[in-house]
């Protein structure tokens, strides 16, 4: 068995129907309308994002490992291929949105009759890299989880009635009444290493482990909270250019942005915020989310401080004696950092369409650590590397502060 998280192939493939039932569940409350819709071409359907999914598996193992072959549909190849260009053709993804047919109907027989091929495929599949590509695409479709989320969350957003899809939840209906000061936690200089530690699965971007040297440093130990944003938009945090990189100011004016996504001022001077409970108002008490790099950058340089650098999160993540004292590290938001989407000393993208799934984006981005309340159980790590553009903000993004420390020479 060549993996460490499964202990026999019947707990992966089990692991693997749980997954692929947890996508059909998350799009249960939906309509196939919903499921169809686009709202920017950074989003996909809900309905794609399923057909998708299912894609990979037929492509990826079927189509490689599975006796006598035949695609379900010779179209879903071009029409549910994302970026692999070794693949071949793709749709455009801003046109998404117009593919009307196949139905939803048709994608989820689509997905039955895949999942269906993958369990004969695999009875008696003996070959290593077919299960490694398995796992792949579990935490493949994981990912996309989270993206349906977000996408729908925007879509919906769209809509003036500000639908909701879920039931208040508990966490809306108990916010404690005051946030707890933002405490600092303090790390010396150290030559660490970095990057995915074991056996168990990571994504290629994770590695190689390597050793990096860091400064001394302190990291607050929660993350910037809605009333604390708040202030910043009360001091004049968006009319204020000195505050933000000279491209994020030209990206705010452009496109008249005063106050983060799903953020709505009200008549009386109070404020609400839209999610997928739909509106409420807005509680100061919750962690802010869905901020741009630019926007997190312009608050940390008024507050006095800094983003972390991926490095420093991760040290602090994996620091026995500290990581007690950091909280929503984890399953809140994810936190952006400083550091440029780059490969690791030493890092190799796997030879053919694999390959193309995180080297060829790493430039013009920048990493997001931890996970979010949107981030499937089980898929997070300390070594994760999320990543996205800085202009980025339908994502679930917090803001975690860090600061500089001056050392004695």
């Amino acid at each position: 068995m060549p993996y460490t998280t499964y202990t026999t192939y019947a707990t992966l493939l089990g692991h693997w129907a749980h997954v692929r039932q947890h996508s059909l569940n998350l799009s249960a409350a939906l309509s196939a309308e919903d499921c169809a819709a686009q709202s920017m071409p950074d989003a996909s359907p809900v309905k794609w994002h399923l057909a998708h999914t299912t894609w990979f598996f037929e492509t990826m193992i079927l189509e490689r490992f599975e006796t006598d072959f035949h695609a379900y549909h010779p179209a879903f190849r071009m029409l549910f291929n994302s970026y692999y260009n070794s693949i071949g053709d793709k749709h455009a993804r801003p046109q998404r949105g117009l593919l009307t047919r196949p139905d939803l109907d048709t994608v989820l027989a689509y997905r039955a009759n895949v999942d269906a091929r993958i369990r004969r495929c695999f009875e008696a599949q003996e070959s290593a890299s077919a299960w490694q590509l398995l796992e792949l695409g579990i935490q493949h479709e994981q990912q996309h989880q989270e993206l349906m989320l977000t996408d729908i969350k925007h879509l919906l957003s769209c809509n003036p009635l500000h639908p909701a899809l879920y039931d208040t939840p508990a966490m809306l209906l108990h916010v404690p009444a005051v946030t707890p000061p933002m405490q600092w936690i303090a790390y010396e200089a150290s030559l660490l290493e970095i990057g995915h530690r074991g056996n168990s699965f990571c994504f290629d971007n994770e590695l190689p482990r390597h050793r990096q040297f860091v400064e001394a440093f302190e990291l607050a130990d929660r993350l910037v909270s809605n009333g604390e944003y708040l202030a910043f938009l009360q001091d004049g945090g968006y009319r204020r250019h000195e505050l933000w990189l000279s491209e994020g100011w030209d990206w705010l004016r452009q496109q008249q942005i005063s106050h983060p996504l799903y953020w709505q001022a009200n008549p009386d001077h109070s404020w609400s915020e839209f999610s997928l409970h739909g509106m409420h108002p807005l509680h100061p008490q919750q962690p802010v989310t869905h901020l741009s790099l630019f926007e997190a950058m312009a608050y940390a340089t008024w507050s006095g401080a800094r983003l972390p650098t991926e490095a420093e999160w991760e040290t602090a993540a994996t620091a026995e004696d500290t990581r007690q004292h950091l909280h929503q590290l984890f399953g809140v938001g994810w936190q952006w950092t400083s550091s440029a989407y780059a490969p690791y000393p030493g890092f190799a993208p796997a030879a053919g369409a694999v390959g193309e799934y995180n080297g060829k984006f790493m430039i013009n981005q920048y990493v997001l650590r931890g996970s979010s309340s949107y981030t499937p159980n089980g898929h997070s790590r300390t070594s994760y590397r999320n990543f996205f553009p800085a202009h980025t903000r339908w994502q679930l993004s917090a803001l975690r502060l860090a600061r500089s420390l001056e050392t004695d020479d």
